[in-house]
Formats: structure tokens, C-alpha cells, sequence
């Protein structure tokens, strides 16, 4: 039987009925609303598919008496062990680690400074790819014959580690140095959708034109920068990938380990596409709580019926609001049970909470637009357009997407 406790959330001119099951959240009632299937997809757990790192078979010929760079942070494994333990235990001479936004245990801020610095364990030298050194330098690559690249991905345009493979790719294809990546199945990498970056809008939370969520494995994007010139004056790496084995774009990948220190869960990982959005507004995102990416809210937010309060938590030292009372709503169950099915970013929280915020002529921030990757959704927004209108106006730059992108994939498609 389903136990059903029905909250309202007005949107617009919508009234969104969420239904919260026992085991299943269900569903969302609009002025327009229409029936949606739930999509019939395989959950495989990380112990299914072996990833590109496992299959060390492939790549560890290639590598034995090199001088090896990795790039590397706490998703970095081998089953249990990281991958630089593993690689030195099999006698690879590694020089030296490059780490990304969050470092290479995985617990710095968000947006927060990543030094450099040794590692406790190895004693290697720990480079730093976040901040003012977003790029390795000819001079840190001087020693080194290769770089391999394992970082686990979660398919959504703003999450900066694909800039940071972009950059790398760039300084290998500079220096002339061969390129491994070890791939790693995406956790939404069964569906595309949002708008496509507009050029203007190129940052370090976007730099190719692709859509907020695209689909493709890192490997799969690697090719793809590779493919359409898209490292600077369309420079190519000497790219290898290493594929996983054992997954196809039709899985619901179940990650192990916390990508980064504010995506907890797959609850989290399947909001991110919709609730990163409210990273470049004033409403937080539970930054500071034990639900991040899974609630929103604000100190003046109207029409709602959860509270939070954010604290300093590893990952969120200075969180937005940080003792302040913040009135939204709890999407975790939303989010674990409906959200991964709905295979679209779900506009109708941002919509919502814009309409009933009282100050709204500093909801938006200047990071908005280079998080949407152009300036037309905020517009959209602000202007009362339907939902149903703004996601016209993304198709057309899906549907060319699309066409790219079959070009890279190596994996079954969920089309």
C-alpha cells in the first residue's frame, strides 16, 4: 500500500504536488501535468563493472619503466586501495601526484584554495590543479614520460573536474607527453538535457558546448575534446583510454565513494544537474548540513515546510547562512527514488523558489549564467515562462549535441 503525504510548493502558476511514498516518491501535479514512466533501468553496484583502473592488464605494459605523473583524488581506487598504493606496490615509478578542486583526500571546500603539498603515506610530491595553477606547467611534466588520469565523474558540465582534464590534456599535447585515462562508468550518464554552453559563458565551470548534463563517460569526453579541437589552436593528445568493462549508458551506476565531500549519496548525485543550478543564487543548497545537495532553503524563503540550519562540516567550513535558520524543503527521498527516473533537470524548485523569495532582485549572482551556460534561463525565469517553453528552447541544441556525441561513445547507448 502507499503511504502518501502530499506538501505543496507553489511554482509560477503551477501548484506541484510531491507524494512521498514509503519506498518510492512519485510524482508532480501542474497546470499542464503529464503522466511520466517511470524508465526501466539496471542498478549495478561499483562490485558489477569492473572500472579502467581495475584492469591494470591493459595499461600496466604501457607504463612499467616509465616516469609516471597521475592525477588522481580520493575516488582513485582499486577495489579498496588508491590507485598510487597500487601502482608503487606493483613497482611503477610514480614522480609525483596532480590532485583537483577538493584535493587528493577529497576534503577541502568547495571553491577553497588546494595547496600543494607531500603526502603523509608515499612522501610524493602533491601538486595542485585548483586555484592559480589550473594547468600543469611544462616544467612540473619534464620528468615524466606519462600521465594517468583517474578521477571519478558524476556527467554534469559544472562539476570542475572536467576542466581540470581539459587542462591536462592541453599540457600533455604541449609538452608531447602520452595521455592514459582510466575511465569510469557516469552515474548520469543515461540521459541528456539543459541547455548547451554558449561561448560567452566559458569558465572554469564550463569550457566546451555541451549540455548540463551530456551523457558521456570521462573517457567518452576525453575523445570528445580530443576529437573536435577543442584543446587550445586544436592541439591533440596522445589519448588512451582504458574502458571500463561491463556497463552500458542504460545503468544506474551505484557509486561507493563520495565523488567530492558535498555529494554524499546517490540521492545527492542524481539532484546535483537540477540543484547546482541554485549554486550561482542566494538559496543554499545544505552546504553545511548532513544533507547537502539534497535540501534547499533560504532565511526569507515563503511556502515552505522544512528547516535547517547549516554548521562548519568538513567540506563546508564557512557554508551559506552558517547559523542562520533556513526555511525550504527536504528532497533526499524526491531525489533517491523519482529524480533518478525523471531523466530531466527538474526546474520547477528554481521557478518556485524565485517566485517566493521576497527579495528577488538579488536572487540571482553573477555565476548563474556561467553555471546555466547562458544568460536566457535567468531571463526565462525572471519573465514567468513555462517550463515546458524553456525546454523548447534547449532542443535544438540538445538534438546537435547529440550528433557529437555518438561520435565518442564507447559504450551502448541508452537510445
Amino acid at each position: 500500500m502507499f503511504i502518501t503525504q502530499k506538501y505543496y510548493f507553489t511554482c509560477m502558476r503551477f501548484k506541484i504536488v510531491f507524494v512521498t511514498l514509503a519506498f518510492i516518491v512519485a510524482c508532480f501535479l501542474s497546470a499542464n501535468a503529464q503522466n511520466i514512466m517511470l524508465i526501466d533501468n539496471v542498478v549495478k553496484k561499483s562490485s558489477e563493472i569492473n572500472t579502467g583502473a581495475y584492469r591494470l592488464q591493459e595499461y600496466l605494459p604501457l607504463i612499467k619503466g616509465k616516469n609516471i605523473a597521475v592525477v588522481a583524488n580520493q575516488s582513485s581506487v582499486i577495489n579498496k586501495a588508491h590507485l598510487v598504493d597500487s601502482l608503487l606496490s606493483l613497482g611503477v615509478t610514480i614522480k609525483k601526484v596532480f590532485c583537483p578542486e577538493h584535493g587528493f583526500r577529497g576534503v577541502v571546500d568547495a571553491g577553497e584554495k588546494v595547496k600543494s603539498e607531500k603526502d603523509e603515506k608515499t612522501g610524493l610530491s602533491i601538486i595542485s590543479l585548483y586555484g592559480k595553477n589550473k594547468k600543469p606547467s611544462a616544467e612540473q611534466l619534464k620528468d615524466v614520460d606519462i600521465v594517468i588520469f583517474d578521477i571519478q565523474d558524476v556527467g554534469v558540465r559544472f562539476y570542475t573536474y572536467l576542466s581540470t582534464l581539459h587542462y591536462v590534456m592541453e599540457a600533455c599535447a604541449e609538452s608531447n607527453k602520452a595521455f592514459i585515462l582510466l575511465d569510469r562508468p557516469n552515474p548520469n550518464g543515461y540521459y541528456v538535457d539543459g541547455p548547451v554552453l554558449e561561448n560567452e559563458f566559458k569558465s572554469f565551470l564550463g569550457l566546451h558546448p555541451v549540455p548540463i548534463v551530456y551523457g558521456l563517460t570521462i573517457g567518452e569526453y576525453a575523445q570528445m575534446i580530443n576529437g573536435e579541437g577543442w584543446l587550445k589552436n586544436g592541439i591533440k593528445c596522445k589519448l588512451k583510454v582504458i574502458t571500463c568493462e561491463n556497463y552500458t549508458h542504460k545503468d544506474f551506476y551505484e557509486l561507493t565513494i563520495k565523488p567530492s565531500p558535498n555529494l554524499p549519496n546517490m540521492s545527492s548525485v542524481y539532484l546535483y544537474p537540477s540543484l547546482g543550478l541554485f549554486e550561482g543564487t542566494v538559496v543554499s543548497v545544505g552546504r553545511g548540513t548532513d544533507l547537502p545537495f539534497q535540501i534547499i532553503g533560504h532565511p526569507t524563503l515563503q511556502k515552505s515546510n522544512y528547516t535547517f540550519v547549516p554548521q562548519s562540516k568538513i567540506g563546508a567550513s564557512d557554508p551559506k547562512y552558517k547559523g542562520q535558520t533556513c526555511y525550504g524543503y527536504n528532497l533526499a527521498d524526491f531525489g533517491a527514488e523519482y529524480i533518478k527516473n525523471y531523466k530531466k533537470i527538474y526546474l520547477f524548485w528554481l521557478m518556485g523558489t524565485y517566485q517566493n523569495t521576497p527579495d528577488k532582485t538579488t536572487f540571482f549572482d553573477q555565476n548563474f549564467n556561467f553555471h546555466a551556460g547562458n544568460s536566457t534561463l535567468q531571463k526565462q525565469i525572471k519573465e514567468g515562462i513555462t517550463e515546458d517553453e524553456i525546454r523548447k528552447s534547449w532542443q535544438e541544441g540538445i538534438k546537435k549535441f547529440k550528433t557529437i556525441r555518438k561520435k565518442y561513445l564507447l559504450y551502448p547507448d541508452f537510445e
